[in-house]
């Protein structure tokens, strides 16, 4: 199965927090002066999350050598962290005052900015305590040296613990800057060196990926292809797969009407970059019936190299880069799109990628395919993220996150859990859905997306093992470190939001689209063809990697409809429009209670060609883990997806 790249960072797609990050507390993590228990003087701010949960005193193996190398980011808190968060709420909110009164770039860094003498008093410790500054800019100072340095810097010692049978160093005891700095610095990143990949850099990209095919029959639309001589399933037989839905069949869906995206910038961020994009995607839009590209309409913005291009899968991520960009072209035609590439999949470039968007407001939209689990993420790395998304926020930027391709998580992990970023009050978690789009590219339904997989027995006359395991589906569930904002208050039922000892927390996602990628997206993209040689192919792609490029194409129709002004953080006005008819309420029954539904898929056995055969297979829809999909919010689909009066809504 092709389904969507949720990509690792750091180890990116798997995460946990020691400590909640309010919507409204701002984004300082700052505990109260005490000394810390390696006996360090007191006087000191804590850095909240900077010791990572797997440093136990069961894994710990001992001191860390004074000599070991460290590199480190020291994020800068700004002016005034509560102000930014209390602001980014505010300017949100479509009953405040100050809705949609957005501040320019040159603004939040006037009003929030980190200042001259807080960076340079920040300088000053670090290179007091013997670390070499290495790079300054207006959000972090980087900086390198030995661990003795580190040591005396952030007032921890370092051990190592064994994590997973391999042995890292990390803070002993929770990280702190001086009193005096308590205003300056948000957190401290890199003072463990569990998995960041770090290899040797270079400015050069593999070739793409071997090509991938579907093999067919396909349906052109959702129900026009059976096969009767295969056996049934629930009652009836299952329709073939469809080919691959276009730009057309996805604007139907979801009500673009005559809005084209014009006059709208949608930002897209991934790692790496795709050599081939605009010629790809420009033959694409050829051959599917999308508009042609204007000159200047796609664009993008990268890194000067590229790093950790093994462990990353570099060219993995070209696929990605194609499906987003293709994605919110057919949904938005007429918008304009910047590709932001990061240098790797890691935190630190990824966040620049974000970074760059913001300080150069390079679009209102942003749209992120990628991501990692909650037991992976540790509040100084979310610290540093909720920073960006406030700062985007109060410029009447929206960050829109894909959800998650492994339901619930715990057939993955062995964990329930939600991913992130898609887990930060900031930004809006996308879910995902099974689509039929009927003849003459009518709305037929949707359920949650949650497949489980039978395959054809021999003789064809059944299907082994029916209804079979779970593969794959919509990421969703309940945060454990994230507090419940106040856009989910009354509308996210308690059953979904509250966890024991913590109360109601953040839920995952917020809104939906189409992500099984067996009623997927077709993609068009230059592949390594067997033999070696590139060549341009199509093929049905799917995960919440899809459903977040379309929506954040539905969002730039709907900033079109008003007018062009932006709508900025997106949660507080799609929670206002719940239980409307802006919204499909998707179930997992769209025909009834107890009609359930599945289509068939035929698949190349060498996923390129008939030579060694194929497979065929029963895919059952709206099985989602332990998630279900039901009548009002869900953790599944969230409010649902953009029904027909969901763009127009927006209209002044």
């Amino acid at each position: 199965m092709r389904s969507s790249r949720t990509r690792a960072l750091r180890a990116r797609t798997g995460l946990a927090w020691a400590a909640a990050l309010p919507l409204v507390a701002g984004a300082l993590a700052l505990g109260a002066p005490a000394a810390d228990a390696a006996g360090h003087d007191g006087g000191r701010h804590a850095l909240l999350g900077t010791k990572p949960l797997w440093a136990t005193s069961k894994a710990d193996r001992g001191a860390t050598s004074g000599s070991t190398g460290i590199s480190a980011r020291v994020y800068l808190a700004g002016r005034d962290a509560k102000g930014l968060a209390d602001y980014a709420k505010a300017v949100s909110d479509p009953h405040s005052a100050a809705y949609g009164k957005y501040l320019s770039a040159a603004q939040v860094r006037a009003r929030y900015g980190a200042t001259h003498d807080q960076i340079a008093k920040v300088t000053d410790w670090l290179k007091q305590s013997g670390l070499k500054v290495t790079g300054t800019t207006n959000r972090y100072v980087t900086v390198r040296g030995d661990a003795a340095a580190a040591e005396r810097a952030f007032a921890t010692d370092l051990h190592n613990y064994l994590k997973s049978g391999h042995t890292y160093h990390a803070p002993s005891a929770t990280a702190s800057a001086p009193a005096s700095l308590a205003d300056a610095v948000l957190t401290v990143t890199g003072l463990d060196n569990a998995p960041k990949f770090a290899k040797h850099h270079s400015a050069e990209l593999p070739p793409p990926s071997p090509v991938f095919r579907n093999s067919g029959p396909f349906s052109s639309y959702y129900g026009s292809r059976t096969d009767k001589s295969l056996p049934s399933a629930y009652g009836s037989k299952a329709p073939y797969a469809v080919k691959g839905y276009t730009g057309k069949q996805l604007r139907a869906a979801y009500g673009a009407k005559k809005w084209t995206g014009k006059g709208v910038t949608v930002a897209i961020t991934d790692a790496y970059a795709s050599p081939t994009i605009a010629q790809d995607a420009s033959k694409y839009a050829a051959r599917n019936g999308d508009r042609p590209y204007r000159r200047g309409q796609l664009s993008q913005v990268l890194p000067k190299d590229y790093s950790h291009i093994e462990d990353c899968d570099a060219a993995g991520w070209y696929g990605e880069e194609t499906l987003d960009v293709e994605a919110v072209h057919a949904v938005a035609p007429d918008s304009d799109i910047v590709y932001v590439g990061g240098a790797s999949c890691q935190d630190n470039d990824l966040l620049d990628s974000l970074g760059k968007i913001v300080d150069g407001h390079l679009a209102d939209i942003v749209s992120n395919s990628w991501g990692d689990i909650e037991a992976n993420e540790t509040p100084d790395v979310a610290a540093a993220y909720d920073q960006l998304f406030q700062q985007g926020a109060v410029q009447g930027i929206g960050f829109y996150f894909s959800s998650g391709d492994n339901g619930d998580e715990v057939a993955r992990t062995g964990i329930k859990q939600v991913d992130t970023p898609a887990n930060s009050a900031w930004v809006t978690a996308v879910g995902g859905t099974s689509l039929a789009v009927g003849k003459r590219d009518a709305y037929k339904w949707e359920t949650g997306w949650g497949t489980l997989k039978a395959t054809l027995a021999k003789g064809g006359q059944d299907w082994t093992g029916f209804p079979g395991a779970f593969t794959s589906g919509a990421g969703g569930g309940v945060s454990h470190s994230v507090q419940q904002p106040y856009y989910q208050r009354g509308i996210v039922p308690d059953g979904l939001s509250t966890v024991p000892l913590k109360g109601k927390m953040r839920t995952v996602p917020d809104i939906a689209a189409v992500a099984d990628p067996n009623t997927g997206f077709l993609v068009g993209q230059t592949q390594t063809l067997p033999g070696g040689k590139l060549g341009y192919d199509e093929y049905r792609i799917g995960g919440t990697s899809l459903a977040a490029p379309v929506i954040a194409g539905v969002q730039a129709l709907a900033q079109q409809a008003r007018h062009g002004v932006a709508i900025g953080f997106a949660n507080p006005g799609i929670y206002q429009r719940y239980g409307t008819a802006a919204y499909h309420d998707v179930t997992d029954h769209p025909l009834g209670f107890g009609r359930d539904l599945a289509v068939v898929r035929v698949d190349y056995v060498n996923s390129t060609d008939d030579s060694k055969g194929t497979t065929t297979s029963l895919r059952s829809l709206g099985k989602d883990s332990s998630l279900k999909a039901t009548v009002g919010y869900d953790d599944v689909t969230g409010v649902g997806t953009p029904g027909a009066g969901y763009v127009s809504s927006y209209r002044p």
